[in-house]
């Protein structure tokens, strides 16, 4: 009989107008690593929530059984106090404290009625070796990149005597090594007797280092596959998320009619006036009607600060020399307005912190950014705006009851299409993109691929920066690629493959 630490049982969630959840069972071995998968709004999270104690008892109906015993978790703190731990996607640490005061927030070492700090030094030093992480455990957690503040998220776990450990979307604001160093320390976790639960999208991660692979969808559970019983395939695993077989998951263009240049930057350079030093320097880039153009590198090339630049939003940065043309046109954008009013727009890599206000409902974020096209004399035609957010909604198929639906409410894929809706509503010549698929699912991905098509083949041009290689190799007309802050090469999609661009992705200026 398989020793099973977890079993949901006929677990239903609804939240206003919504069924998120729907009589879903999961059951999760003892000491295994189980990965679970499905498109965004699927469950995915809401399950986990209702596993932490963060969707309390008594808010959902059926039962958690853990370790034999049906629970009744009131809050996170229940479901820690039974070794319970769930680090989300954002992270939650705070960034003006040091590693050893974060690792033991909320549960500090006491002696008597003040933190024993020495003690709290020394277990946090503990927790940083299992992790893995050599650094001072007095330095701030804002002076550490994102790979390293995921792995004090999990000393902070581990520090809480972690049996069962939940991770969601770990990997996702990782690069290549951070995410591997992450997946090997699963997997060291794995052999020291934590059980694992894992969230991602990355389908090649969760074959990697899956025992067992559990598909929601619809709020439903659709499967669970034993890895050691069969080899789980990427296609097996997409045609039970999304319902259906997708044969090419970067869909081919109809009609490719590449036109004239219609943004051109050229000797583009820019500082940094608080580091005393050039992030970007030199960069030649173009961009025609009715093309993708990739942006390829490593993480800190110089992708994104060379986006915002182009789009008058440098935060303190000096731009020392360069030109920006749009159709021929030399133009100077001294903020993001002059850059929207010349037909350029930017789609931020962080949707939740800058590219979207959650409190908000959809309707409100479709127009915000074109409010003036929908303004007559001084007062703003509501019934217009309806119009063209319930349009928008359907033509890119966001998924919510309504257009008066919280955007924080909505998943990441839908919020990601919100966000595209707002830029496309300024009607641009030129879209920025910035990680447009960063944290959403092969479904949703996909839907934003066959959009970026439909845009280019009515015209549009649209610079892709992306961190997933095969993004950019299967989307891109052409790409460029940056390597510390500089242009090293440029390449048509024919010629273009991993091998050549990971080699200048790599070079020195």
């Amino acid at each position: 009989m398989n020793d099973y630490i977890l079993e949901m049982r006929d677990i239903t969630k609804v939240f206003p107008g919504v069924k998120a959840l729907s009589d879903v069972n999961f059951k999760v071995k003892r000491g295994e690593i189980h990965c679970l998968v499905g498109e965004n709004g699927a469950g995915k999270s809401t399950l986990m929530k209702v596993l932490s104690g963060l969707h309390h008892y008594g808010t959902y109906t059926g039962d958690i059984v853990y370790n034999g015993e049906i629970q009744q978790f009131k809050s996170i703190a229940d479901s820690e106090a039974k070794g319970i731990a769930i680090i989300y996607q954002e992270l939650a640490l705070v960034p003006e404290l040091s590693i050893y005061e974060n690792i033991y927030f909320g549960h500090e070492i006491m002696k008597g009625h003040t933190v024993d700090w020495n003690e709290t030094i020394v277990k946090a030093s503990q927790m940083l070796k299992k992790v893995r992480l050599r650094v001072d455990p007095s330095t701030k957690v804002k002076n550490l990149g994102v790979g390293n503040q995921q792995l004090v998220e999990i000393a902070k776990a581990l520090s809480k005597d972690v049996k069962l450990l939940i991770l969601d979307e770990p990997t996702a604001a990782l690069n290549e090594d951070d995410s591997e160093n992450l997946l090997k320390l699963i997997k060291e976790l794995k052999e020291q007797g934590v059980t694992c639960i894992m969230i991602s999208h990355k389908l090649k991660e969760i074959i990697a280092i899956a025992d067992t692979i559990t598909v929601l969808r619809d709020g439903s559970t659709i499967c669970s596959m034993d890895t050691a019983e069969h080899p789980v395939t990427e296609a097996e695993i997409i045609k039970h998320m999304v319902g259906r077989e997708i044969d090419n998951i970067y869909p081919k263009r109809e009609k490719k009619e590449i036109g004239d240049i219609c943004l051109e930057i050229k000797n583009w350079t820019v500082e940094d006036p608080v580091k005393q030093r050039e992030i970007l320097h030199n960069v030649n880039i173009n961009v025609r009607k009715g093309e993708i153009v990739g942006l390829q590198g490593l993480m800190g090339a110089g992708r994104t600060e060379l986006a915002l630049s182009i789009f008058g939003n440098s935060p303190g940065y000096k731009i020392t020399s360069g030109e920006v043309f749009v159709n021929g046109e030399q133009k100077h954008f001294k903020s993001p307005k002059s850059a929207i009013q010349s037909g350029v727009a930017y789609v931020t890599e962080d949707r939740k912190g800058n590219g979207l206000i959650l409190i908000q409902d959809i309707k409100y974020n479709t127009t915000i950014a074109n409010l003036e096209a929908l303004t007559e004399g001084l007062a703003i035609n509501e019934n217009e705006e309806i119009n063209v957010a319930n349009d928008y909604k359907q033509s890119i198929n966001i998924k919510a009851p309504s257009i008066m639906q919280k955007v924080g409410n909505l998943s990441g894929g839908n919020q990601q299409k919100v966000q595209l809706a707002k830029w496309l509503f300024v009607k641009p010549q030129v879209l920025i993109l910035d990680e447009p698929t960063r944290g959403i699912d092969v479904g949703a991905k996909f839907e934003i691929y066959t959009l970026m098509n439909k845009l280019v083949e009515q015209g549009m041009s649209i610079i892709m920066i992306s961190s997933e290689l095969p993004e950019v190799l299967g989307m891109s007309d052409r790409l460029y690629v940056m390597s510390e802050g500089t242009i090293t090469g440029e390449l048509a999609a024919e010629e273009a493959n991993e091998q050549n661009v990971m080699a200048m992705a790599i070079k020195s200026r």
